[in-house]
């Protein structure tokens, strides 16, 4: 009798592999990335515009935006590429309240390249390559930008189960990037035909400012309020203190860019009324920031002393503080004061060092494989957090 014989089950080590997913080293990217580009193009946005010059400066600012296109390239790349193979991690993403704001970086991050490319990138691909870029970039970001400004607060209030005392300062990434696209905008008035389509743009980008700005208006009093009845953020997210930043720089910026581009686009006297606003809204608004700032830094300096390690909450500190940075050179240049401009040299140091800080342990951290790991179940702290936030 001829018995028949059973192929052996696959070993262990052959089963995982072929149970092992494509692409493994993407699995835990997450939208947070973006914060990188974002904050990598805001150092050559603000460097391009500082009312203080000295030679190299320009060619130093387009090779930066030149890498921020290049990691803009190299993560949409990355995330297409996490989107087809792992989209079981994708939608984790979005329904994780922690995770889905950061879905705000995305269009910001193509804006801030964009912008780039109007104001430097230029220099290097010439204004007949760079319109048509900054234009394409600028469209998608706008799109995607009303997009997440809708689509996460409503997936914050229909599926996310989130507690008064889980309010973040994330919370604010996807309401502030039409903000952000309204500040790039007037940057394309220049080549388009004047008349209607000018006046049609500015228009839209001023309802983008307002939109923008009240839904910020929204979002701010739970962080605050959540911050004084709950006490500070665990250490590692309390560099995003400083994304409150983002939308009052950027509100600032986008509202002397309204005033810059105004004249001969809008009939008179609302070309100065733009002027007037800029001045009225900035100085008072770049005020609050500055009180921020000197709140947020004490709280990072306390949750340094508490044993703050690096994360990617790092980038908090470069794309919020730039955009003050373009709204005090903005207000400088509208006012002649030197003071606004003295601010403006002092915040670009501190996001130039910020930036180089959070660069080079982001590219040790990518290298080493210890930021695309799988995110470690923190203790628990005052405020819970089950997102990835490094």
């Amino acid at each position: 009798m001829v018995t028949a014989v059973r192929p052996a089950p696959p070993a262990p080590a052959t089963a995982a592999l072929r149970l092992r997913p494509r692409l493994p080293a993407v699995r835990h990217l997450g939208p947070n990335w973006y914060a990188s580009v974002m904050g990598t193009a805001v150092v050559a946005n603000a460097g391009a515009t500082l009312p203080y010059s000295f030679p190299g400066l320009r060619t130093a600012c387009a090779a930066v935006w030149a890498l921020s296109l290049l990691m803009l390239a190299v993560l949409l790349t990355a995330r297409v590429a996490h989107w087809l193979h792992h989209r079981d991690q994708a939608r984790a993403h979005l329904l994780d309240p922690t995770t889905a704001p950061f879905y705000g970086c995305l269009p910001m991050a193509l804006l801030a390249v964009g912008g780039g490319t109007l104001t430097v990138g230029k220099d290097w691909i010439g204004t007949g390559a760079a319109v048509p870029i900054g234009a394409v970039l600028f469209g998608v970001g706008t799109a995607l930008g009303l997009a997440a400004a809708v689509a996460i607060p409503y997936l914050m209030v229909v599926r996310h189960r989130v507690a008064a005392d889980q309010a973040s300062p994330v919370w604010l990434l996807p309401v502030v990037a039409p903000m952000v696209a309204a500040a790039v905008g007037p940057l394309l008035l220049p080549h388009l035909p004047s008349g209607q389509a000018q006046r049609t743009l500015l228009y839209a980008c001023c309802a983008l400012f307002g939109l923008s700005l009240l839904a910020t208006l929204l979002m701010l009093p739970l962080v605050f309020a959540r911050l004084v009845t709950a006490g500070p953020l665990p250490t590692a997210l309390t560099p995003t203190l400083f994304l409150v930043l983002g939308p009052l720089g950027q509100s600032t910026t986008a509202a002397n860019k309204f005033a810059d581009a105004a004249p001969g686009v809008v009939p008179a006297p609302l070309d100065q009324g733009f002027l007037i606003f800029a001045v009225l809204y900035g100085v008072p608004v770049l005020g609050f920031a500055l009180l921020w700032l000197a709140l947020a830094a004490a709280m990072v300096r306390r949750a340094r002393r508490d044993g703050m390690g690096f994360g990617m909450t790092w980038w908090a500190f470069t794309f919020p503080v730039g955009t003050c940075v373009t709204g005090a050179e903005g207000l400088g240049a509208h006012t002649d004061l030197p003071a606004f401009d003295w601010l403006a040299a002092g915040l670009y140091a501190f996001l130039v060092l910020a930036w180089a800080t959070a660069l080079t342990h982001t590219l040790r951290g990518t290298l080493t494989g210890r930021l695309l790991a799988a995110p470690r179940r923190a203790l628990p702290e005052p405020w819970s957090a089950t997102g990835r936030t490094r």
